[in-house]
């Protein structure tokens, strides 16, 4: 058994793949690892350089767009390891973080799944990577900017947490799955990501999951990541991506939290996010650069 196994989900990201493997390698050097390559039919030559430069990385190769949930699961079933690691392609592993997440873990036997600082390309935090459970009032704080407005007041940033220490370790309700490390002990006990989610809020329903069965999810900013966003395959059809990402918010919120909220809030709720995603597509359609989610900064 290997200390770490490490899953990457591709889609026509040879560019930044390329980096990020050569990354992974060279700042895991003291711990025994695995890392997969699940491809998602890319067409632009993906597999063929990564299996030339990289040729004890294992590769498994959809005919199709698979999604995210089920090419990664694909991937995690390969690999035998006392942490598993969900990795972004478009993500570049600083300072050992892989080692040190393994580390705090080791020394915290509550905690189910950690996720490590990450950055955007200019050196800033991408809250992203630490964030609240995505309940309602969450959710419209951060689509409305309160959560920008009011960043040190927790009633308004429930989903980024803004208003947490960016240094210190914090206890949290969900990280970014651009990198995940979750303890062999969580799958064994919940199994893998559902794969009702083509893409997005898999990572935060898998947090959930872990928190119900007893775990805890934490931010270790001593470890640190750079993660480019929208670099990873979303922008391949931007349209499709869109609309996936909606209806993760769809999936996650009738799954997890619909029974907390009166019956006649759903619709109100549906008819949110559908707006939002026609003014999103509307959007896109009229602009050059074809990004889904949060655009990070350059």
């Amino acid at each position: 058994m290997k200390d770490l196994g490490v899953c990457l989900l591709t889609r026509s990201s040879r560019d930044v793949i390329l980096d990020c493997l050569t990354s992974l390698f060279e700042q895991t050097k003291d711990l025994g690892m695995d890392v997969v390559v699940v491809d998602n039919d890319s067409r632009d030559g993906t597999v063929e350089e990564v299996r030339l430069r990289f040729p004890t990385v294992k590769l498994i190769l959809n005919s199709e767009n698979a999604g995210y949930s089920r090419g990664v699961n694909q991937g995690l079933r390969t690999l035998d390891a006392r942490y598993y690691v969900l990795l972004n392609p478009d993500a570049v592993i600083l300072d050992r973080a892989l080692e040190r997440l393994a580390h705090f873990m080791d020394e915290n036997p509550q905690a189910g799944i950690c996720g490590p600082r990450v950055l955007n390309r200019d050196g800033s935090l991408q809250y992203q990577c630490r964030r609240g459970e995505a309940r309602p009032g969450e959710v419209f704080s951060y689509f409305l900017g309160l959560d920008r407005l009011f960043p040190n007041d927790p009633r308004f940033n429930g989903y980024l947490l803004r208003h947490l220490d960016n240094e210190a370790v914090n206890e949290v309700k969900a990280v970014s799955g651009s990198c995940m490390l979750v303890r062999r002990a969580v799958i064994e006990g919940i199994g893998y990501l559902d794969e009702r989610y083509f893409a997005y809020q898999e990572d935060t329903d898998y947090c959930f999951q872990a928190r119900k069965a007893g775990w805890g999810v934490y931010y270790v900013p001593t470890a640190q990541i750079v993660h480019l966003g929208g670099r990873g395959g979303s922008g391949v059809n931007p349209y499709f991506g869109i609309y996936q990402w909606h209806r993760s918010y769809y999936l996650y919120y009738r799954k997890n939290l619909a029974r907390d909220y009166p019956f006649w809030f759903h619709p109100f709720y549906y008819f949110v996010m559908f707006v939002k995603m026609v003014l999103n597509l509307a959007a896109v359609f009229f602009s050059r650069k074809k990004i889904v989610g949060t655009r990070k900064p350059s």
